[in-house]
């Protein structure tokens, strides 16, 4: 099964948050209410460096995202 490269999701259980699940590697969920992000993988040392510098990166484009499906609702 395919899926696409984000997806929003919410919980009940977290009535303030929602969250954006990244499925490709490197997989995360990230909270918006909070923007605490929970890495989906297990990464050895030279994975962290390079995750480090691009960090970042992954969550503008989480953020890019959510703020492109808003967006799309207003419309």
């Amino acid at each position: 099964m395919d899926f696409p490269k984000f997806l929003l999701g919410d919980n009940t259980d977290y009535p303030d948050a929602i969250f954006i699940i990244h499925t490709e590697f490197p997989r995360f969920i990230i909270n918006l209410e909070n923007d605490e992000v929970e890495w989906l993988e297990d990464f050895d040392a030279t994975d962290e460096k390079e995750l480090s510098s691009e960090a970042e990166g992954f969550i503008q484009q989480a953020t890019d995202f959510y703020d492109r499906e808003i967006s799309r609702y207003e419309d």
